[in-house]
């Protein structure tokens, strides 16, 4: 991760204000131990909005494919990125998102899986994945919503970053560790983030 730090240092502000990124509520962002960091999904550009406007690395599931590009393999790797088999559940994913949060390190996840652009967020699908993660790793998570103009993220449109307090992990109330939990509180999560977006028409 010395990489990405350095990078960040580096890059952080031009980039913030290029993008145009916005973000509000930083004193929430727990600046130790290990912590799940959830956000809504419209583009490929919602990883950089986040490792902007965060201020620990964040680091990310990439999909396999993207290892098997040479130049690129390098890059993604050295900026913290791990792979994840799309195709099916990739156990081996899932067991080094729990280690990497069982030591400590921030993880980001999208419950949503996919992209989902010009439509509301509530609107979309989860996968349920996160919940099962939560369980298992025992610690916070940390809400955030990415507001773009009609949720659609244009490369120099406006990007405002709410993150949110953290949602405790006992507030989810696991019992047994059961697909019903997983689901439940993978939809707590995201009924956390939907909240954090200012009432006024999305415009």
């Amino acid at each position: 991760m010395k990489l990405y730090r350095r990078l960040k240092k580096i890059l952080g502000g031009f980039l913030g204000a290029v993008l145009r990124i916005h973000s509000y509520g930083k004193e929430n962002e727990p600046q130790e131990g290990g912590v799940i960091v959830c956000a809504n999904h419209t583009s490929f550009l919602d990883v950089i909005v986040l490792g902007v406007a965060l201020r620990r690395p964040v680091r990310f599931l990439a999909k396999a494919e993207l290892f098997k590009i040479p130049v690129l393999r390098g890059l993604i790797k050295a900026l913290g990125a791990y792979s994840v088999d799309r195709g099916g559940g990739d156990v081996a994913a899932i067991k080094k998102t729990i280690s990497l949060i069982s030591e400590g390190e921030s993880v980001g996840i999208f419950p949503q899986g996919h992209r989902h652009k010009n439509v509301h967020p509530e609107n979309t699908p989860l996968h349920h994945g996160v919940g099962m993660i939560e369980y298992r790793a025992g610690v916070n998570v940390l809400p955030v919503f990415i507001k773009t103009k009609k949720y659609r993220m244009r490369l120099f449109g406006r990007k405002d970053v709410y993150i949110g307090p953290v949602i405790s992990h006992d507030e989810f109330a696991f019992e047994g560790g059961n697909t019903a939990e997983y689901k439940r509180a993978t939809q707590l999560i995201f009924d956390r983030i939907l909240s954090l977006e200012p009432k006024e028409e999305n415009k």
